[in-house]
């Protein structure tokens, strides 16, 4: 009998752990953010400073407990053959899956247009937090979409590599 009582404690408090992690990383800790995106920023070729571009009806979301958890969507009348002759465009770009509730972010569906070429990647800011850069890609038919990824500071700085003198200095505070 108590055999039965402590089995089925475990049970049950492991069936509300897993709930609450799974609540936690799909929705907890996520957050819409509407003042802090009011503009997208696109790293221009000349001056190698992020400049804004045309965008319109942009949702985001985004989670204080990691950098590389911002997602957004946006719309633009700014053409690929203008921003590619105008901005750092890169070569190989992979979305990261968002919330399945934040509809407009389909990273699979982003990446097959990556794939049939009616979407280009852009480089929207280098480093808007240490080690991470902000990705912009942008599909022939003007749908917009931005995620953060790690650049090779971050990825040294988070797998315990020697960073060295070409990363730029880190804030802990």
């Amino acid at each position: 009998m108590n055999g039965k009582i402590v089995g089925s404690a475990i049970l049950i408090s492991g069936a509300v752990a897993g709930a609450a992690l799974y609540y936690l990383q799909v929705y907890g800790f996520y957050e819409e953010v509407t003042a802090e995106v009011t503009e997208v920023r696109l790293v221009s070729l000349t001056t190698e400073q992020p400049e804004p571009i045309r965008a319109e009806a942009i949702e985001a979301i985004d989670a204080d407990s990691s950098p590389i958890r911002f997602r957004a969507c946006f719309e633009t009348s700014a053409s690929l053959p203008m921003l590619t002759e105008t901005y750092v465009g890169l070569e190989v770009a992979t979305p990261r899956n968002a919330p399945h509730w934040f509809d407009c972010f389909d990273a699979q569906a982003i990446a097959d247009k990556m794939r049939a070429g009616t979407a280009l990647p852009f480089l929207g800011e280098k480093n808007v937090a240490f080690g991470v850069d902000r990705i912009v890609v942008i599909t022939d038919d003007g749908r917009g979409y931005i995620w953060h990824e790690l650049n090779d500071c971050g990825e040294k700085a988070y797998d315990g590599t020697i960073v060295g003198e070409e990363c730029p200095e880190r804030d802990d505070s």
